[in-house]
């Protein structure tokens, strides 16, 4: 019998050796890769000049060789040369951005508007606080303040009959000394209005928002009659739907009956939405007024509904009121005058 031929053993591991031969090559490329992509800025800004000069000519002047002459040859200037080369191949220079930093004037004059700004409402907190005393230690006045504004809280008790918006002697008499006191400074006013939750249906006042607007007006017409500016004045009405306590008891919707003076430290007047001093201020801007020399045109303060009644049908924004309007009428005729109807409730 023939013997039986056996096959050659395969080696399977074979592919080892093509296989690291790939790796190394790899492994170079990258390595040459990396070597190529570091870039040195010193010779590269060496060698921009270089090309520069080639390209656009040495517009250096010679200086001549000094003698013992009494004058001296004038340095001749090298000729610059004409280079044809097209701009395409020219090379670019890098040109630096201009700085986005403000001027130090206009950082300074910031400054000194805010420290002014925070100035002034200090001012005013110290004179209201020191006139309205009696009024704070019974409660019937709160006085807060925040970073941005300053809040004057006055009870509605001392201000209007229940359902009206007629301002009472007594509020007359308090108004004026708030307004005495608002009067020499350039901050702006947002006086709001605000209600209980007992419902109100006159002809006058349909709802608690008609109410509190018309009670924040009355307030904006006292302190426009007694010296305040009154393209100083945005009134807003909030209605029953910024309680500041539970309407579940008298106590609470008494503290509910309220008017809030609020003086703005910015004079750029920005929106406010939050009466509570311990609330964060919220970014939002406010639309400026239509600018006409001869007929300028309310500002209209619009203001978004809160985050928490968003999802309630019956909670709607505030009262959209236009602000006080300037112009050659006098101060009786820019706000407009509210009917008063006895009501029970409010």
């Amino acid at each position: 019998m023939r013997k039986k031929k056996h096959e050659d053993h395969v080696n399977h591991e074979a592919w080892a050796i093509p296989y690291a031969d790939l790796m190394t090559l790899l492994l170079a490329f990258f390595v040459v890769m990396y070597a190529v992509s570091v870039v040195n800025e010193g010779k590269y800004r060496v060698m921009s000049e270089s090309i520069i000069e080639a390209f656009n000519g040495n517009n250096k002047q010679i200086q001549p060789v000094q003698t013992n002459s009494a004058t001296a040859p004038a340095p001749v200037p090298a000729k610059r040369s004409t280079s044809t080369t097209p701009p395409s191949l020219r090379p670019r220079l890098a040109v630096a951005l201009p700085s986005q930093s403000l001027p130090p004037q206009m950082t300074q004059g910031a400054l000194t508007t805010r420290e002014n700004a925070q100035e002034n409402l200090q001012k005013i907190q110290d004179e209201v606080q020191h006139a309205l005393q009696p009024l704070i230690d019974r409660s019937l006045v709160v006085v807060r303040r925040t970073q941005s504004w300053l809040e004057i809280e006055i009870r509605t008790d001392i201000l209007f009959p229940s359902g009206v918006a007629r301002l009472s002697p007594e509020a007359d008499t308090t108004l004026r000394s708030v307004a005495g006191i608002l009067s020499p400074f350039p901050n702006p006013l947002r006086v709001e209005g605000y209600t209980d939750d007992k419902p109100i249906n006159t002809s006058v006042f349909p709802s608690n928002w008609e109410l509190s607007a018309a009670r924040a007006a009355s307030v904006a017409r006292l302190f426009a009659d007694n010296g305040v500016d009154p393209n100083r004045i945005g009134i807003m009405g909030w209605g029953q739907y910024r309680p500041a306590a539970d309407n579940a008891n008298e106590e609470g919707r008494n503290r509910n009956r309220r008017v809030l003076v609020v003086v703005l430290g910015d004079q750029q007047g920005p929106a406010r939405f939050y009466s509570d001093a311990d609330r964060a201020e919220p970014a939002v801007a406010q639309a400026a007024p239509a600018s006409a020399p001869d007929a300028p045109a309310p500002v209209m303060h619009v203001v978004a509904p809160p985050a928490e009644h968003a999802v309630l049908p019956e909670a709607m924004p505030a009262v959209a009121v236009p602000a006080v309007p300037t112009g050659s009428l006098p101060v009786a005729a820019k706000l407009r005058t509210v009917q008063i109807a006895p009501a029970e409730n409010g």
